[in-house]
């Protein structure tokens, strides 16, 4: 009898250990400010990224991937969530322009500068389910002018149980910025360490000690956000290649700190594959928002911050787990869809009541279903490079609403995706469609909007 049950506790325990190590794991690569017309596949004529050009091609590739917002701290919000900015009211990055918007026609909304601990985030969901789940990089999520209640929104507090440099800012603003010292949470370096680097190693060493686990690995890249700093050897590499050719792209800086990421993220692949893990791994490759430089965004409309394409359509690939291989998906995706997709796709129970602005992605990253119709929406109640703005993008047209004056742009992303030509006019029928629509979004999600500015000149003074 004492041997039977002590197969049966054996049997227990090795079925639990197994369960665990047959769950997917979970690699995201979210890297801050950058276009597809960055990498050596989607046009850039100067950069090297064989790395990111190979995982691409490993898997599928959405042409129309999006960002929730246009700058960082919603986008990143939008992803941990699966909620739209507007939904959980952290519509800008943190903290904002708050100074420069005071002469502005419209006044700010009093937005929210952190997520709310109501909120499930993704690593919460996937640590309920016995991931390991590592933060390394970027977090930006913190109300650091409030610091009476900074110290309970760090990357642990939200699900992650390692938090590698994660901290308020949303740039490197210590010592040695990219190089040491580098003043980020739970790391040390020496003389010479690059962030990107470091971070790199930090990431290849939590694969190594949960290779027996499931685990998410959240890589979210400082790079390539300015000051625009590259190792000197690839500095030197690029400023020689620029000046032999023609190029489009000649910033030797920014072109080093690509080649880096490109690295690292082949250093990441490398030990999935060395430790055996690759074909049990599920690996996302995306952005925040667009690049910071006009001359990285493909032909896309102006960059970063502002309400056009440039600022918002960004890379978004997905591989591993049997994802065929060499897909093009025409199908408009956005970051609140990574929740629910990597909940799918790993076999775990969704959220829906968690992740009600995204939707899974898995019936279309593996064909077993036509893209469903939809729009997508965005809400930005701030001023920054652009003056606010709500928009919608459905079929093959998007539309962009400004606050200030009511002004309304519609094009044609098909046709063109670069936004040159503004249709509101000559389809106004449609404009006015759209509008509505996206109206009654804000309705739904409760969107904060902007008040009149009472001091402003444009406002009519009292007798």
């Amino acid at each position: 009898m004492k041997i039977v049950t002590l197969f049966i506790v054996l049997f227990v325990q090795l079925s639990g250990t197994l369960c665990a190590i047959n769950k997917p794991n979970v690699v995201v690569f979210l890297v801050d400010d950058f276009s597809a017309g960055a990498l050596s596949a989607y046009g850039s004529d100067l950069h090297e990224t064989p790395n990111i050009d190979r995982l691409a091609a490993s898997g599928a590739s959405f042409t129309q991937g999006y960002a929730a917002c246009t700058v960082c701290s919603p986008s990143r919000a939008a992803i941990l969530t699966g909620k739209a900015p507007a939904r959980i009211r952290l519509t800008d990055w943190i903290a904002g322009h708050l100074s420069k918007a005071k002469g502005r026609k419209l006044l700010l909304p009093d937005w929210t500068k952190f997520v709310n601990h109501s909120e499930e985030t993704l690593a919460e969901a996937l640590k309920s389910e016995g991931y390991k789940t590592g933060f390394f990089g970027k977090w930006h999520l913190m109300p650091y002018t409030n610091p009476a209640i900074v110290d309970q929104h760090y990357p642990e507090n939200h699900g992650f149980d390692l938090n590698i440099g994660g901290r308020e800012w949303g740039q490197p603003k210590g010592e040695g910025k990219y190089f040491h010292p580098f003043a980020m949470p739970n790391m040390d370096s020496q003389p010479g360490d690059f962030l990107t680097d470091r971070l790199t190693d930090y990431a290849v060493g939590f694969i190594e000690e949960n290779k027996e686990k499931p685990f998410l690995l959240y890589f979210s890249y400082y790079t390539v956000h300015s000051p625009f700093m590259g190792k000197p050897d690839l500095v030197k590499k690029y400023r020689e290649k620029a000046a032999k050719g023609d190029y489009r792209q000649t910033d030797p800086d920014y072109a080093a700190m690509v080649e880096s990421l490109d690295d690292s993220v082949g250093r990441v692949i490398s030990k999935l594959n060395e430790e055996g893990l690759a074909d049990n791994t599920l690996i996302i490759f995306t952005s925040d928002n667009g690049s910071d430089k006009h001359d990285y965004t493909a032909g896309l409309r102006n960059c970063k911050a502002y309400a056009y394409e440039g600022g918002v359509r960004v890379p978004l690939f997905v591989a591993g787990l049997g994802i065929p291989a060499g897909q093009k998906i025409d199908a408009p995706a956005i970051g609140m869809d990574l929740y629910p997709t990597i909940l799918d796709i790993t076999g775990l129970s969704l959220k829906p009541s968690q992740h009600v602005d995204g939707i899974s992605l898995k019936p279309i990253l593996y064909g077993t279903s036509e893209p469903v119709d939809r729009a997508l929406y965005w809400h930005y109640p701030h001023y920054h490079r652009t003056p606010p703005y709500g928009a919608v993008v459905k079929d093959d047209y998007k539309l962009i609403e400004f606050f200030e004056d009511g002004s309304l742009e519609l094009y044609n992303l098909k046709n063109d995706p670069s936004e040159s030509t503004n249709l509101s006019a000559a389809q106004k029928d449609l404009a006015a469609e759209l509008l509505a629509e996206l109206r009654q979004w804000r309705i739904h999600v409760g969107a904060q909007m902007m008040a009149l500015n009472p001091v402003h000149s444009s406002q009519p003074k009292k007798e």
